[in-house]
């Protein structure tokens, strides 16, 4: 099968936008909870109804208005996921404007780019080293007129100069944007060059949230269906979710410091989560540590991970047996019930991007009681393209086309999407816009520059990046996100890079997890070393390899790692080898460490 397609579940009208989400949940729901926040990290949770939530919207969107905001205008937004940054992006989106997301760990030359290249008028950060960082470029933002700023009053402050506009005014600019207009123009984390600004429209987000809503009711629309979101906002994925609670029943909360995820989750204890492979490779890591501290507890530990993923092994083909359910729930007293509990005690699902999560621990969440869907998508498609449904849940399997969407694998293996939520475009870049959106005798189709395949059911796997095809010296061509995927698992390892492009073998370049290097040492009773001298220690290297070996197992010999490095130091945004949305910066680590390169092959 080379195309696939899944019939739409909710086609909307043309002239549907957000701001007409947000008035059909006020009629289902008015009185009843929307969104879920607190001040601080040991406050309570106060329930916002979507009744009250779009009265401060509009409140808000008067006093942007009072400050000169307007139709198509860009506000920035540079902060943290917090309740105001959705608070502010729904205002914007009320007046007619743009939103214009920058992550909040981006540097003065990042931002400043964004800024200017997207117009941006009026921004809004959240605190005085974000405004410290603009004003590091503020000589080259011309049309940059007002920083406001969210610690210092920036709500209160739009809320009391709104009062001075007639909410007649705003409501009439709301009621006129229709779904064609722009509604956000986010940027690409940029892996490669510069970021480049995708615009998407109100009806790209108006079809993936009724679409999506539809499509998983039992995750988003059941009473109770309760997600917090800690992804950054600046970051397509988590935006879809914002305007998606929207078509469903869920409540939403936000947990701004994910060193405070565990217990925002233990005290919101939401019901599905939207993450990223690497957050569960952490839940993982950080149990394998912990039950570590004796042997005792190490082989439960392990007993219990077998029992586990054999048990979801289990359930795809439809036999179980007895001694397998018995053993199971064992496991789950002794091991799997804490770390649900861990994660709020209510969590069934979740939806993981970004990357594939690896079957191993897809099959352990699963066994674990959380079905964890691996999705797939782009900024350009407005975040999903396929997402695996828990009718047809299949372990690395990205899933089927979303409703309304189909999915086209060229004879190069690149997978290319059709559909109402793809982008119209990059922000006057008409080359680049061409080179993505291109038109055949079944439509026109977006590029995306991932390579993938298409099973007899219309299930998506995704095997690598055409841009990240490795050719070996002996003409070899080998994917290398798989191995990768399968190395990240160990607690050790935190980056992986295959390396081997017209060389005689594949070969690797490792980055060792400083957060779970000193209790994985004290589980092997070796002393507290920092990563510069555990790189080179025996018992590291070891372990390394022996998790090396496993991955090289599921590969043809060609594809095989044969030699790997470990580097002194890991992949950071702040050293420019990975953009804030965890996706490694593969042309710069190997520009960067081109000697350790060449070194894995002299002789």
């Amino acid at each position: 099968m080379n195309i696939s397609t899944t019939p739409a579940l909710v086609v909307a009208p043309d002239d549907y936008s957000i701001n007409t989400l947000m008035d059909l949940r006020t009629e289902r729901t008015g009185d009843g909870p929307l969104i879920e926040r607190r001040e601080t990290p040991s406050a309570p949770w106060v329930q916002i109804s979507a009744n009250a939530f779009k009265a401060e919207v509009i409140a808000v969107a008067r006093g942007l208005v009072a400050h000169g905001v307007g139709i198509g205008d860009r506000v920035g937004i540079m902060s943290r996921t917090r309740y105001e940054w959705t608070l502010i992006d729904f205002a914007i989106w009320s007046i007619g404007a743009v939103s214009v997301p920058i992550y909040e760990t981006s540097s003065p030359d990042q931002a400043g780019w964004i800024l200017a290249d997207a117009g941006v008028t009026h921004l809004v950060v959240e605190t005085q080293t974000h405004v410290g960082i603009i004003d590091a470029v503020r000589d080259e933002l011309p049309e940059l007129r007002e920083v406001l700023v969210i610690d210092e009053g920036a709500i209160a402050q739009l809320l009391a100069d709104g009062k001075a506009i007639d909410e007649a005014d705003v409501l009439a600019r709301r009621k006129a944007v229709i779904g064609s207009d722009l509604a956000t123009i986010i940027y690409t984390s940029g892996s490669t060059g510069r970021p480049k600004g995708a615009e998407l429209t109100h009806y790209n987000f108006v079809y993936v949230a009724q679409n999506a809503a539809a499509a998983l009711p039992e995750m988003m629309d059941h009473a109770g269906a309760r997600t917090l979101l800690f992804l950054p906002l600046a970051h397509v994925l988590a935006r879809v979710i914002q305007t998606t609670v929207l078509s469903a029943s869920t409540v939403m909360g936000h947990a701004p410091d994910v060193k405070n995820l565990v217990g925002d989750m233990q005290t919101f204890k939401p019901t599905f989560l939207l993450a990223v492979p690497r957050v569960f490779e952490k839940v993982y890591n950080s149990a394998e540590q912990k039950a570590s501290a004796s042997k005792i507890k190490r082989h439960i530990f392990y007993w219990a991970v077998r029992v586990t993923i054999a048990y979801s092994r289990a359930m795809d083909a439809e036999k179980m047996p007895l001694k397998l359910r018995l053993g199971h729930r064992i496991a789950d007293r002794l091991v799997l019930a804490k770390l649900r509990a861990a994660m709020g005690g209510q969590i069934t699902s979740a939806i993981s991007g970004g990357a594939p999560l690896g079957e191993r621990l897809g099959h352990f969440f699963r066994g674990l009681g959380v079905l964890v869907l691996d999705g797939y998508g782009l900024t350009e498609t407005t975040a999903p393209a396929a997402v695996c449904l828990p009718q047809s849940f299949i372990v690395g399997s990205v899933g089927p086309a979303i409703p309304g969407t189909f999915i086209k694998i060229a004879t190069d293996g690149e997978v290319l999407i059709k559909g109402p939520h793809v982008f119209r475009g990059y922000l006057g870049q008409p080359e680049l816009t061409a080179e993505a959106l291109v038109t055949d005798e079944d439509g026109t189709w977006f590029h995306s520059g991932d390579i993938g395949t298409l099973d007899n059911q219309g299930r998506l796997r995704i095997t690598g990046r055409k841009k990240e095809l490795i050719i070996t010296a002996g003409g070899k061509n080998v994917a290398p996100a798989a191995l990768e995927d399968r190395l990240r698992s160990h607690p050790l390892i935190s980056q992986v890079v295959a390396v081997g492009d017209q060389r005689p073998f594949i070969g690797a370049l490792l980055t060792l997890d400083a957060e779970m290097l000193p209790g994985w040492l004290a589980t092997h009773d070796l002393p507290n070393l920092p990563i510069s001298e555990a790189r080179r220690h025996p018992a590291v290297l070891a372990s390394l390899q022996r998790a090396v070996d496993r991955a090289n197992r599921k590969v043809s010999r060609a594809e095989q790692i044969r030699k790997f490095e470990v580097l002194d130091s890991d992949f950071t945004e702040a050293n420019g080898l990975l953009t804030p949305s965890m996706k490694v910066k593969k042309a710069e680590v190997k520009a960067k460490f081109t000697d350790v390169i060449d070194a894995l092959y002299a002789g």
